[in-house]
């Protein structure tokens, strides 16, 4: 099971792996890697999930 916060979607595929590529092929992808890194160390502080997503297998 993946946990998902409000607004995580912008860097989950629907599978719960992160995208590494940006969503505009314009942006800028050192800015990206930054953000999903910050966002990965948000999942390893185990901040407070606010939705929770069951992956069917």
């Amino acid at each position: 099971m993946s946990i998902l916060r409000h607004g995580d979607e912008k860097y989950h595929y629907s599978d719960g792996s992160h995208k590494w590529i940006p969503p505009d092929p314009d942006y800028d992808q050192e800015v990206w890697d930054e953000q999903v890194r910050q966002h990965k160390q948000g999942h390893l502080r185990n901040e407070q999930p606010k939705v929770r997503i069951q992956r069917l297998v």
